[in-house]
């Protein structure tokens, strides 16, 4: 086994922390990334296409992932 020689566990073990505010730049509303949410969730996408999707079509960074699976 390769022992390392330091104290830092490289990127894998690296995550990036949820804002609970939106970006200034971000123009839609909560009412309206929650809508999208919704109507993609009804369609049947699960959550992690549902996020992938509102960051490439509506240019939305982060929503959590309890928006409509309550």
């Amino acid at each position: 086994m390769v022992r390392m020689h330091s104290k830092g566990k490289g990127i894998a073990s690296s995550a990036m922390p949820y804002k609970r505010t939106a970006p200034q730049w971000q123009k839609s509303s909560a009412a309206e990334v929650e809508e999208q949410c919704c109507k993609l969730a009804k369609k049947g996408m699960r959550p992690s296409a549902i996020g992938v999707t509102l960051r490439d079509s509506m240019g939305i960074p982060m929503v959590p992932s309890r928006c409509c699976f309550k």
